[in-house]
């Protein structure tokens, strides 16, 4: 997914967190004098129901790097599940990306890079080379860099990373074999940070 100059993009949704180029100190100081200078402007109204709907469904695009018919399918698929709620589905279907997982055990420092990653061909899922960054991880996976590529540069030094690394509760790392054993359900709620899912899934109803 191509992006356009990511602190603008990230001043318009109004999140920080959307790209990790822009959760630093810096975004925040010039986000601030955006904000004064708009509030010397003309006064604005209010954010629609639809506004708001579509800026949730942006961050959620740019949060995890991926296009708009990929988003409207993760959205179909959670409205048929009956178990749980559309929200919480959506959630686990984003979470459970493989490119977002090797992103958060720590093998890659944004998802870019995780998605580059996959696409190349340096990720093993249950010892088989995976190169779908969308491909759907589940419980009892584990999560491998392949051996040939640990060599590389883009893994110099990942071991001493890793013990600096905060594993989430779904996850099991070994930080000598650069793997990661999923060992709970990936993408529990309590992890969904700032992001809207209810209204993403309001937004998609309206077409």
């Amino acid at each position: 997914m191509r992006t356009g100059p990511k602190y603008k993009i990230a001043r318009r949704l109004g999140d920080a967190g959307i790209f990790s180029k822009t959760s630093n100190p810096k975004f925040a100081l010039s986000r601030e004098r955006k904000e004064r200078t708009k509030s010397r402007g003309k006064r604005r109204g209010g954010r629609s129901e639809y506004g708001t709907q579509l800026i949730e469904k942006q961050k959620v695009r740019y949060t995890y790097g991926i296009n708009e018919r990929q988003l409207s399918n993760y959205v179909k698929r959670s409205r048929k599940d009956k178990k749980i709620a559309p929200g919480i589905s959506l959630y686990k279907f984003l979470e459970s990306r493989l490119d977002n997982v090797v992103y958060k055990l720590g093998f890659a420092s944004t998802r870019s890079f995780a998605r580059q990653m996959v696409s190349h061909g340096h990720i093993m899922v249950n010892k088989r080379r995976v190169t779908i960054p969308s491909f759907q991880v589940s419980i009892g996976d584990t999560v491998t860099i392949r051996e040939q590529s640990k060599s590389s540069k883009g893994f110099v030094g990942l071991p001493e990373k890793l013990k600096e690394c905060q594993v989430p509760a779904w996850a099991v790392v070994d930080i000598i074999a650069l793997s990661g054993k999923i060992t709970k359900e990936i993408g529990e709620v309590g992890e969904a940070r700032t992001l809207n899912l209810g209204a993403v899934i309001e937004f998609y109803s309206r077409v």
